[in-house]
């Protein structure tokens, strides 16, 4: 008789192993910090009310290292922290108007792009660098197309890609690139380190 298999482990599964109740909330805590962290790093643009930030960035490394559930968990805890007025938005803004602004879609679609991230991530994508990218370029294209449909409500259809997409996509390129290399020499990382722990 055969059985399915096993979900391959996240990579935070991998290196830390406390009760289940503890690293679920410490570690949907500490997604939602990476993710207030990354948007302080924020280049607004004169002909865009969406500015860069290394939002994206900052999701699709913890939906691939927390899995799909504690990636999203995150998500929806950055987004509480800040519609409660904590500065964790882009460049330091906070409050439930930046949710019901221009900006609003992608920040409703970093949930959606960590989990569908997380998913693949507990499948193996995470582990090589092409199925990581490609799991990571899916990641923004949710994002992107959340927030481009969302921003089309505020400067019209026909600009929302000229505003909120054609000008962030190289940039995107890079990030799940660079999300795509660092993933897999992570797992390289931790798995040298068992190797050598157990050999000790």
């Amino acid at each position: 008789m055969t059985t399915a298999p096993t979900l391959a482990l996240t990579l935070s599964e991998r290196v830390w192993k406390p009760s289940a109740a503890v690293a679920d909330t410490t570690l949907v805590v500490l997604g939602s910090l990476v993710m207030a962290g990354l948007a302080q790093l924020a280049i607004p643009l004169p002909f865009t009310p969406v500015p860069i930030t290394g939002q994206t960035l900052g999701l699709l490394l913890v939906g691939a290292s927390l899995g799909s559930k504690r990636g999203a968990a995150s998500m929806v805890l950055y987004l509480v922290e800040g519609a409660a007025g904590l500065p964790f938005f882009a460049g330091g803004a906070g409050g439930p108007q930046v949710l019901l602004g221009p900006r609003g879609g992608y920040l409703i679609g970093f949930v959606l792009a960590a989990f569908a991230v997380g998913l693949l991530a507990e499948r193996g994508f995470d582990r090589r660098f092409v199925p990581a990218a490609l799991a990571f370029c899916l990641g923004e294209l949710i994002v992107y197309l959340h927030g481009v449909t969302w921003l089309a409500f505020f400067v019209g259809a026909n600009r929302a890609l000229a505003a909120g997409f054609w000008p962030f996509l190289p940039g995107a390129v890079v990030k799940a690139a660079a999300a795509g290399a660092l993933l897999p020499v992570a797992w390289a990382a931790v798995r040298a380190w068992d190797k050598s722990d157990r050999e000790r």
